[in-house]
């Protein structure tokens, strides 16, 4: 079930069968209901997700309360680690705005099999970082 969506997903959709096999083995998947957060900016960024069913918000919170809604996540967006800038801790706050369900990718796997394999781990660095580049884009065209 899992290798059926990933080999479809833009991140992973160039990989190998065995390469897709591998991140599956390593993943899992997980409900959420409404409302409920995921992780929090600030937390340790130990694990990278695919949306699989529902809608994710992410929102990078303010003071006295108030949070800028970032973007809103659909079925197969990708979030959470950035493998391929190795930050430490989730900059943003991401909540399920509707009954979700998730592919959940420890980072430090996902990691491992990327450096067994240099040209998986290229191709998918590639596409994560393509991926968080334009939701900055698109952010910074918010604010101007």
């Amino acid at each position: 079930m899992i290798p059926d969506r990933l080999d479809k997903n833009e991140v992973f959709q160039f990989l190998r069968p065995d390469q897709v096999r591998a991140i599956s083995d390593v993943a899992q998947v997980v409900d959420f209901e409404a409302g409920e957060t995921i992780y929090e900016r600030g937390a340790k960024a130990d694990h990278f997700y695919v949306v699989l069913q529902g809608q994710i918000s992410l929102r990078l919170p303010g003071t006295s309360g108030v949070s800028i809604q970032i973007d809103e996540l659909t079925e197969g967006a990708v979030f959470g680690s950035c493998i391929c800038f190795q930050l430490v801790d989730y900059s943003l706050n991401a909540q399920c705005t509707s009954a979700s369900k998730v592919l959940k990718i420890e980072s430090a796997t996902l990691k491992e099999l990327m450096d067994q394999d240099l040209l998986m781990g290229y191709t998918i660095q590639t596409q994560i970082s393509r991926i968080y580049f334009n939701r900055y884009v698109q952010t910074l065209s918010l604010i101007h």
